[in-house]
């Protein structure tokens, strides 16, 4: 399904809201959703693998995430009827030191985030430069790290620490 069948009349509007709040172009508000739509459709197809990790998104798409939980009764409905899991998916806030700090490691940590692009790209296919941009380990892995979108969406799933 697309994000747009996904949030149904729920779509427009919430382009329009990014369109406004991140201070966006449409083509890049349509990106931000999709993203956003994306990431909801992983924690709920992949509950016990996702289920409490850190949001691995730019903050503008934690912010489309933001305005569909304040669209209470749609958010719900989402959630529970027209993603994968059927279950309400909540929200934490929590910085990324905080969440460096309660972490049993920072190989764990690297573990965690690397774990959302196999499953991105067993479900939506390769990361394209419209949207990879937006998830942070797939930025840094191109612009920091110089890796192509090609090679890391061919990253296979990784072992936890331990495993």
């Amino acid at each position: 399904m697309t994000e747009q069948e996904i949030l149904g009349d729920l779509y427009e509007e919430t382009v329009r809201y990014v369109r406004e709040h991140n201070r966006v172009d449409e083509p890049t508000a349509r990106i931000q959703v999709r993203e956003a739509v994306r990431y909801l459709t992983l924690v709920s197809a992949h509950r016990d693998e996702l289920s409490g990790l850190f949001l691995p998104v730019e903050q503008a798409i934690d912010e489309v995430w933001h305005y569909l939980i304040l669209q209470t009764r749609e958010y719900a409905d989402l959630c529970e009827n027209r993603l994968p899991g059927g279950y309400f998916i909540h929200h934490r806030s929590i910085s990324y030191g905080d969440y460096g700090r309660q972490q049993p490691s920072r190989e764990v940590m690297i573990e965690q985030f690397l774990r959302w692009i196999p499953l991105y790209c067993s479900r939506f296919g390769e990361f394209d430069a419209e949207g990879g941009k937006w998830w942070t380990m797939v930025r840094f892995l191109n612009e920091q790290m110089g890796h192509s979108l090609h090679e890391i969406s061919s990253l296979e799933p990784v072992d936890a620490p331990g495993s």
